[in-house]
């Protein structure tokens, strides 16, 4: 019986646990060969192993900080060596700093930038010439819903996804007409192991997080996994360009 994304490349970066690993097992059971990225290697090469037993598919990995221009060459470069071309992205890599706008450092706010708009700008720019040459390609950005609900604490955060909601915009209307499709899916809170530290160091945070969220709940991560999955299909060829909200009706329209 055919998957959905039979004999598929698939990138998926900050994959090495959390939402990232979660969209990956999602693609490699939906049967993509895959890249997986990370900053941790030990973790990255654990995850990997997993996927390749859960599924059977290849896994190859790229190690780095995916921030930096030879990291991010290095991992597109792996999927075309190992699998002769990339026919999926998804910029997961990021992870916010989250505390008020006034208690960040230059460092904090540099690395924020960093973790979430330089990793996907790298690598956009280096798989769509890839992708507009075979004339086919998908582009899945992990945004985020708080871009569009102000939420307490994360407005240097907001800063670096509202450039990557704004970057699949843009490329969405250039790439338009090659084949390719560049969307975002913005998640609102997440059961992570983030949002744990969180609920636990800051109880009454984690709660306002939580009660702008009309179901009352953080999402699953397989359930921003799920959304994922299905823009990099080919039944999603006429969806482009759009910031697609898995949030439990944290923000509406």
């Amino acid at each position: 019986m055919s998957k959905p994304l039979d004999g598929k490349i698939a990138i998926v970066t900050g994959a090495a646990k959390g939402i990232g690993y979660a969209i990956a097992d999602r693609l490699a059971r939906d049967g993509a060969h895959l890249v997986i990225a990370d900053l941790d290697g030990a973790t990255l090469e654990q995850a990997a192993e997993r996927l390749r037993i859960d599924h059977g598919g290849r896994v190859e990995i790229a190690i780095g900080d995916l921030s930096l221009e030879e990291v991010a060459r290095m991992t597109v470069n792996t999927a075309v060596t190992q699998f002769g071309t990339v026919d999926i992205l998804v910029n997961n890599a990021g992870g916010g700093i989250i505390r008020s706008f006034l208690e960040h450092t230059p460092d904090t706010l540099r690395t924020t930038i960093d973790r979430n708009l330089w990793t996907a700008l790298w690598c956009c720019w280096l798989a769509l010439p890839i992708m507009k040459r075979q004339g086919y390609g998908r582009i899945i950005n992990l945004g985020a819903d708080s871009v569009r609900n102000g939420l307490w604490d994360h407005a240097a955060y907001n800063a670096a996804k509202g450039g990557v909601h704004a970057l699949t915009t843009g490329l969405a209307r250039e790439f338009a007409q090659d084949g390719i499709t560049i969307n975002t899916v913005a998640p609102c809170a997440v059961n992570t192991e983030q949002l744990a530290t969180i609920a636990e160091k800051f109880p009454a945070l984690a709660a306002k997080f939580l009660s702008v969220i009309p179901m009352g709940r953080a999402a699953e991560m397989t359930e921003v996994a799920s959304m994922v999955a299905y823009l990099a299909t080919a039944e999603a060829a006429f969806v482009t360009g759009q910031v697609i909200s898995v949030n439990g009706g944290s923000t509406m329209l």
